[in-house]
């Protein structure tokens, strides 16, 4: 490496790469991976955000912050709930 260049380091995912504290780095793994597999549920079954939002209890508004990935406004408890009402099964898996 030339001289005057950092080192490159390489994460497991962005999380590890933007945030210190490990509860928070986990925590917003979990977050992600939900958001992801209810984003990615919502369009394999062709809905609008409306029908979303009446088939998994929330405002249309909300299912527009899921989509646009607005992470910040969410909970786990929540979107556990919105995962429940859409039919996905979760595996939770823990690794040393």
């Amino acid at each position: 490496m030339p001289d005057g260049e950092p080192a490159s380091q390489s994460f497991e995912s962005v999380w590890d790469a933007i945030e210190d504290d490990l509860a928070e780095r986990q925590r917003m793994k979990v977050l992600s991976s939900l958001m992801y597999q209810l984003e990615t549920y919502i369009k394999a079954q062709g809905w609008t955000q409306a029908v979303a939002a009446r088939r998994l209890g929330v405002s249309q508004p909300r299912i527009s912050d899921l989509m646009r990935g607005k992470i910040n406004l969410f909970s786990i408890d929540a979107l556990v709930g919105m995962s429940g009402l859409a039919g996905i099964k979760l595996d939770i898996r823990f690794a040393p």
